[in-house]
């Protein structure tokens, strides 16, 4: 396997607290379910994948000089991340998301506190510019404010680095609308997929449709995801869709973080973008199953056992 260079990601690194809801979920009341801690972020959970996955990882993020940001940071190391490119905020608060899930483990509603990202600034990366440039590729998330993504697609285009941009959540997605041209990967879900392109998706043709028009305006690979549906992808090349890997749901949670994941895993060793997809919708089935937002015994043996075919 090629991993000539290091995979940088930029963007959330926080703690996940995760309340799964037993039964038909009441609004204004207390409902009797389980809660769960664990640490997330969407740049972080695909840090942790590709680091699973035995790949180079560089994480770069804000969290605040607290407990939980040790405790991100430790857990990251632990995992095989590189953290020296992560700011430590004085006086920050580490970001947060708090999540309530229904019975079936989808979500239902979900807070996100991720001020302190606002620490990584456009001088932050232009400071770090030659990490950028030399890396194998970036992967970011739509968590960073309007200005440093600006800077970092600048530098990006300027250093010729692929992006792989996950667009996070339908508010953010549009964030990464004035850089869809220079987009090696992105992996929207449908929601996500009419912000970041202002088409709806009312079906599953739709979304392949999408999947092509982002190819056709300047995106390598465009991967679609339709939940329990499955996933459409496009390149110059190709288009097409996928069921979904039928399994037991047990939360939803970072599945798109592992399924951009696998994606980057199979792009950065050579594979064929459908085979890539196909690794990523493995990543995806598996962290399906876990209650982490990161399936703790991600392996390649475990990731290629999941395969379609």
């Amino acid at each position: 396997m090629s991993q000539a260079g290091i995979i940088l990601v930029i963007g959330a690194a926080s703690l996940d607290l995760k309340g799964h809801v037993t039964g038909t979920i009441v609004p204004g009341s207390s409902n009797p379910g389980a809660i769960r801690r664990s640490v997330g972020g969407v740049a972080r959970n695909v840090a942790e994948n590709l680091a699973r996955m035995g790949m180079n990882v560089s994480l770069m993020t804000a969290v605040g000089d607290d407990s939980t940001g040790r405790e991100v940071l430790r857990r990251a190391s632990e995992t095989g991340i590189d953290t020296s490119q992560t700011l430590v905020v004085e006086g920050g608060r580490t970001g947060a998301y708090l999540a309530v899930l229904d019975s079936s483990g989808a979500l239902h509603v979900a807070v996100d506190d991720l001020a302190v990202l606002e620490a990584i600034t456009p001088r932050y990366l232009h400071d770090r510019r030659r990490i950028i440039a030399e890396a194998a590729m970036v992967m970011v998330d739509a968590n960073l404010t309007p200005a440093t993504l600006e800077t970092l697609f600048s530098i990006a285009a300027k250093s010729n680095v692929r992006v792989c941009a996950d667009p996070t959540s339908p508010l953010l997605a549009a964030r990464l609308r004035p850089y869809v041209t220079q987009l090696a990967v992105t992996t929207p879900n449908t929601a996500e997929a009419e912000a970041l392109t202002g088409l709806s998706v009312e079906d599953d043709d739709d979304a392949q449709r999408i999947a092509r028009y982002l190819v056709s305006v300047g995106v390598g690979l465009a991967v679609v995801t339709l939940g329990e549906r499955g996933l459409a992808y496009a390149t110059s090349e190709e288009s097409g869709r996928f069921p979904a890997i039928h399994t037991k749901v047990v939360d939803l949670t970072g599945a798109g973080d592992a399924l951009t994941a696998g994606v980057i895993f199979g792009l950065l060793n050579d594979l064929e973008p459908v085979e890539a997809v196909r690794l990523g919708l493995s990543a995806a089935t598996l962290t399906l199953k876990c209650t982490e937002t990161v399936c703790p015994d991600l392996s390649l043996e475990k990731l290629y056992d999941q395969l379609v075919v």
